[in-house]
């Protein structure tokens, strides 16, 4: 049920952008005030999450490690899956960001027959996650060109390099390839495997519903329905420096593509996407695994009454020596 209310709920905001836009003619309140509100979401909530996080009491030592501890000289240490220096940590959170290290050797569990059990890495789940990630992150690049000017070449290097035809106009891009394959993947492992379905909240799928409609809305505009870019680069580099104007004269597919931006932008601090930050926050991975050399002090244990063994003997000696119990002192 979690995916019909999800795909109800994206129906929904489309008819309500196209009511508002050519019903109500409200471009001001689809192109300022949204788009205002859902940055200002953002900050507002990611700092929030980010305090928040940073805040919290961490009174165990609880590095995630899965490699050899450097103990004694002769046995050789793992300084990345059990780092023991600040490189090391750093090391293990690139490769975690940057490759997702901990999704690739994730191992999935099969029954492949009676009390025989089937451990095989889930190399689909890395790959898709990967190839979504990482086209998102040269899709935003390639959209820095509406946001500066003028355009880094960088960024004019990332858009030449995805281009995979540049004969034909418009130019098709990997990264659009890729993160509309990536999320297709995503979206069918939680509705085909049983698992999925039942770990899946309303708001997984929403996430996904969202992030479709955003990449499948900006090919439409790509390939068929296209917008004015420089009316937009004006727009943009308007509401950057407080000087916004109301984007008007575009198609109905260009309002509903920057509203489920706005939404996906004021969503994210409030939802499991917010795991960009978190995994630089995380006291599995932030922390070196030390602990055969230094001792890790609880900074918030509050010193207590205690009573020991020798103040207990000593209260109940007699009920001791009565039932026979062993004692230290006679």
């Amino acid at each position: 049920m979690g995916v019909f209310y999800s795909f109800l709920a994206t129906v929904a905001i489309v008819l309500c952008v196209s009511i508002g836009v050519l019903g109500l003619g409200w471009i001001s309140l689809f192109t300022i005030v949204i788009p205002y509100a859902a940055a200002g979401l953002f900050i507002v909530g990611l700092i929030y999450r980010v305090l928040k996080w940073g805040s919290s009491p961490v009174p165990f030592h609880i590095p995630t490690t899965s490699g050899q501890q450097r103990s004694l000289p002769w046995i050789k240490p793992n300084n990345i899956d059990s780092p023991y220096t600040q490189g090391g940590v750093l090391a293990r959170i690139a490769l975690e960001v940057l490759c997702f290290r901990s999704l690739f050797w994730n191992e999935r569990v099969e029954l492949k027959r009676a009390y025989e059990l089937l451990f095989k890495r889930n190399l689909y789940l890395w790959f898709g996650g990967l190839a979504f990630h990482w086209a998102l992150l040269i899709i935003l690049i390639r959209h820095l060109r509406f946001f500066t000017e003028p355009v880094p070449s960088f960024v004019l290097l990332i858009q030449g390099l995805d281009g995979i035809v540049q004969s034909i106009a418009p130019a098709l891009f990997i990264s659009n390839l890729f993160i509309l394959g990536g999320l297709l993947y995503l979206f069918v492992r939680r509705v085909i495997y049983p698992q999925m379905r039942y770990i899946s909240l309303p708001s997984d799928y929403l996430a996904l519903f969202i992030l479709l409609s955003v990449v499948f809305s900006g090919l439409l505009m790509r390939f068929f329905f296209k917008a004015d870019l420089v009316k937009v680069k004006g727009w943009v580099m308007g509401m950057l420096s407080f000087n916004p104007v109301p984007l008007e004269g575009m198609t109905l597919l260009f309002y509903i593509h920057l509203f489920f931006i706005s939404f996906l932008i004021a969503y994210f601090p409030f939802s499991k996407m917010i795991h960009m930050a978190g995994i630089f926050l995380s006291p599995t991975r932030n922390l070196s695994n030390h602990s055969r050399h230094q001792r890790h002090i609880n900074p918030w244990d509050k010193p207590v009454k205690v009573h020991t063994y020798e103040e207990y003997e000593d209260e109940f000696r007699e009920v001791m020596k009565e039932v026979h119990l062993p004692i230290e002192k006679e």
